[in-house]
Formats: structure tokens, sequence, C-alpha cells
């Protein structure tokens, strides 16, 4: 499985990333749900490069054009709420692919326990196709996976692309053992190195969902 971390290179996203780590400039909702947008349109570009492709001719005003184009049947997914500006960002790519969405929260057992709760889904069939599966964070990786359950009720996809803004090193590690023997890409913006006590990962961000929507 390979594990890819834009982190590592140089590139334009990293001063989206710094936005969106900066305490003094992530308060304005709007700029972090328009980086967590433009986050998701690299990652879809850079996802794009491994699809299938097939020539198509194209008839312009002054002749006939061939270029080559994705052939692939890809479903894009996310998790409520927070996923959904970095699911527009893949859709403004993606934007003839079938959509489907998960509803995963935590459910505190006490001040640092929780167990994840799987209470809606709504998805195409994903049987054969590519699955595209998106959430900003990815900490324990519990929820990545859940989701990731709940979808195979609606088939099994040919090839899986998991993509999250920050991820910590545990996660990662959790998704690839679970993960392991399917053909599954993990993108990450960045890769943080712990989780603290309430399993959230440091250095992190912050709660994306409140930080694009509003405190619940």
């Amino acid at each position: 499985m390979e594990v890819i971390d834009f982190s590592k290179s140089n590139s334009i996203l990293n001063k989206f990333m710094s936005e969106m780590r900066d305490a003094n400039i992530q308060c304005d909702q709007m700029r972090f749900r328009r980086n967590m947008e433009r986050t998701g349109e690299i990652m879809a570009y850079e996802i794009s490069k491994r699809l299938e492709y097939e020539t198509v001719s194209v008839q312009t005003p002054l002749g006939t054009a061939t270029t080559n184009v994705p052939c692939e049947d890809v479903v894009l997914a996310t998790v409520f709420r927070a996923g959904l500006p970095f699911h527009q960002g893949f859709h403004n790519y993606f934007d003839h692919c079938q959509n489907g969405f998960v509803s995963a929260h935590r459910d505190y057992t006490g001040e640092t326990s929780f167990d994840v709760k799987i209470e809606y889904l709504a998805s195409p069939c994903i049987d054969g196709k590519t699955l595209i599966l998106v959430d900003p964070m990815l900490a324990t990786g519990t929820s990545m996976y859940l989701t990731y359950q709940a979808l195979l009720t609606k088939g099994t996809p040919k090839a899986i692309h998991i993509a999250s803004v920050i991820a910590s090193v545990q996660g990662v590690e959790y998704m690839k053992d679970k993960l392991a023997g399917t053909d599954c890409t993990i993108w990450c913006a960045a890769i943080d190195d712990k989780l603290n006590e309430h399993s959230y990962i440091v250095p992190g961000l912050g709660d994306a969902g409140d930080l694009s929507f509003g405190e619940k």
C-alpha cells in the first residue's frame, strides 16, 4: 500500500496548509473552507494521474482534436460534516462522478474514551468502481475504517483512494493494517507524529468541522 505525504515536497499546497493550521488565520471560516476546498482540488488532480484513460476525438470549429480522458467510474465519498468543503474540492475536478455520504461521529463514553457511530449512509453502488474516500482528519483511523465498511454494503470497489488533509502516524498504520491486501493508496497533505489523550492529532489544526461551520 502506497502512502503519499505531500508535505515532503515543496508546493503551493504547503501555503494553504500553513494557513489552515495558523490559529490567527483559521478563525476566518470562509478562508478555512476555501483552503480545505483548494487542498481537495490539488489532491484530485494528483489522483487523476492514477486513473485509466481512453482516447477520444473532439470536433472543434476548425477540425478534430484527440485527447486522453479518464474512463473509470469514480465514486467520491465523504464523512459528514467536516468533510464537506474538502469533498467540494474533489467534486470541482471530478464533476461527473457519483457521490456518497456517511455520517460518523464520536460517542463519548468517558472523558477520553469513545465509540464511533455510523448513523447515515447515502451512496450509489460502488461495485467494481474506483472509490475516493475523503475526510480531513485521519486520527485513530476508526471513523475512516467504519465508513469504508459501511460503504462496502454498496459493493466492492476495484481500487480505493483515501485522502486526508492531516493524518497521524497511528491512523495511517491502522488503515494500512485494516486494508492490507486491497488496491489502496493513502494521500495526505501532512502526517503528524502523535495523538493526544483525547485522540486529536498533534500539532494538527483543531476541529475541522467547527472551523468550517462554527462550534457545535
